[in-house]
């Protein structure tokens, strides 16, 4: 194997586990999310969080503005839609119905970067998706679905998570914009929209919560499932393929279900566990290491 191949592995490594380590916070942002919003309406945490995030990113747009801004405002549109559906088809549907739904976003991002790129992904791609999508039926136990309002929206939810990978992929692949910059653009865009469905849906801006649990979590879900997480995101996109990606950040339910058992106290059965194990080896499988594994991109 040539020094350059061994470089572009050892890249598409990086890349592997730092998606790994999103599904890992993501997975126990729920919980968390969960406990934040007891204290405040779900948009105006929504925008604390994510205005609060851009403040923090503001400086990275000092000398890249202009190149971070058009990409920026697209991906950021899309996160807001992303986020929106899955806030609200969650209140709509049960955990177990939104778990299974979400994950489906292994499934088509194999299709829609088949139509973004108009190149057929790897066999094992989609069999690997197949699997994990399994994997995530059992692992909520949930064998029955029956699509109403949250379902859908928990769907469409699963479908822009899809797109959000192959278009951070398209757009990004030609451009030279460092990640915390375009985090901090998408993560604006999330605070202003949130604010604005705020003012649109309450009588001015409530109260900010005066209790710690509310700061504790909301700083959490800032520092970890934000700032770290799309950096990552947008670090690791540019580095390996849109399937790739979407089948390790596929691993989040497990992470959830681990996060609920340890911290939270909740039981899991063994269908639960059998099926967290099929979407790490699915992703594991999917992403070793072979000798002819090309680099998308470089930087």
């Amino acid at each position: 194997m040539s020094v350059q191949c061994q470089v572009q592995n050892t890249t598409l490594r990086y890349a592997d586990w730092m998606l790994l380590a999103v599904a890992v916070v993501w997975g126990t942002s729920y919980g968390i999310a969960k406990q934040a919003v007891l204290f405040y309406p779900v948009v105006g945490f929504l925008c604390i969080r994510f205005m609060l995030t851009f403040f923090i990113l503001l400086p990275t747009l000092k000398n890249c503005w202009r190149q971070a801004t058009g990409p920026g405002l697209v991906l950021g549109a899309v996160l807001l839609a992303i986020f929106l559906c899955e806030t609200y088809g969650v209140a709509h549907t049960t955990a177990s119905n939104a778990a299974f739904l979400i994950s489906l976003c292994v499934v088509l991002t194999p299709f829609v970067e088949w139509l973004v790129f108009r190149k057929r992904p790897e066999n094992t791609a989609f069999i690997a998706a197949g699997v994990s999508l399994c994997g995530a039926l059992l692992l909520t136990g949930n064998l029955a679905i029956e699509m109403n309002t949250g379902d859908v929206l928990i769907l469409g939810a699963a479908l822009l998570r899809a797109v959000m990978v192959c278009l951070t992929k398209k757009l990004m692949q030609h451009r030279n914009v460092p990640s915390l910059a375009l985090t901090a653009v998408q993560t604006g865009v999330v605070g202003a929209g949130s604010l604005i469905l705020l003012l649109a849906t309450q009588h001015g801006i409530p109260p900010l919560p005066q209790h710690i649990s509310f700061w504790g979590a909301t700083l959490y879900l800032v520092v970890f499932c934000t700032l770290f997480a799309f950096f990552a995101q947008n670090y690791a996109v540019k580095r390996t393929t849109p399937t790739n990606a979407a089948l390790l950040m596929g691993t989040e339910p497990l992470f959830g279900a681990l996060f609920a058992a340890l911290w939270l106290g909740e039981k899991l059965t063994p269908a639960c566990w059998i099926g967290g194990l099929l979407i790490v080896g699915a992703s594991l499988w999917a992403t070793r290491p072979r000798q002819n594994r090309a680099l998308p991109v470089g930087n």
